[in-house]
């Protein structure tokens, strides 16, 4: 009940100063951001790049840190050497926790009010944060085999593409040939029903005749001089 009425009290603030306490639906964001809006430049432009600190579930970062950072960066004490095993490491880990949380549990039974309990409970924490660290260090590792099975699914698929692509290119190939081979064998023009243009030039020429004037008549003497050639 008093968590509800502190937000309450932080919605009514909120509204009291005109700034919501929460942020906007999805949908507020998207809507901002229509062909229209892109067009005449009236979408909201992203937030500039983080230039010295940010803060982060309630701590404070540097931006030029170390993605991972060491375990002495951040005040917890190494309980691995510099150079070590990861698969190693975290079984031994594992164990800890499992030997520490059952140490736990007997002092839970015996002497709850001991302060052995907190040592233990301190104990399992940086444990557990020792185990949390060797696993983010995992993270690059795991990047790079992400990277590494997705351009091979692409090698993959490219592959089928080219495959597919010369499977079709066969077929039309072969298409092409049959309808080619289906073709009858005298489908040509016989050569001797051609007529030599060189003949009705020299024809024209010869007998100096004017086809404009003299239509009828040319064209007769044409189909005769055409007759002729042929025999």
């Amino acid at each position: 009940m008093p968590q509800r009425t502190e937000k309450t009290k932080a919605v009514t603030m909120a509204e009291n100063q005109g700034v919501s306490a929460f942020p906007l639906p999805p949908s507020k964001y998207v809507n901002m951001y229509t062909d229209e809006n892109v067009k005449r430049g009236r979408a909201p432009l992203p937030p500039p790049p983080i230039q010295d600190t940010y803060t982060m579930f309630g701590a404070q970062f540097n931006a030029d840190d170390a993605i991972i950072r060491p375990l002495e960066s951040q005040g917890f004490r190494r309980l691995h050497p510099q150079n070590y095993d990861h698969k190693r490491e975290l079984k031994k880990l594992n164990h800890s926790i499992l030997v520490n949380f059952l140490d736990l549990i007997d002092i839970l039974i015996k002497a709850p009010d001991s302060t052995k309990r907190t040592e233990k409970l301190e104990d399992l924490n940086l444990l557990f944060i020792h185990m949390h660290h060797l696993i983010n260090e995992f993270r690059p590792h795991q990047a790079r085999e992400t990277l590494r099975v997705m351009m091979e699914r692409q090698k993959k698929e490219r592959a089928q593409i080219s495959k597919n692509f010369e499977t079709h290119l066969n077929k039309v190939k072969e298409l092409i040939q049959t309808s080619l081979q289906s073709l009858p064998e005298d489908f040509s023009f016989d050569s001797k029903s051609l007529v030599k243009t060189e003949l009705l030039q020299a024809s024209q020429h010869h007998n100096g005749y004017d086809m404009e004037t003299e239509p009828c008549d040319q064209l007769d003497r044409m189909m005769c001089d055409i007759v002729d050639g042929m025999g």
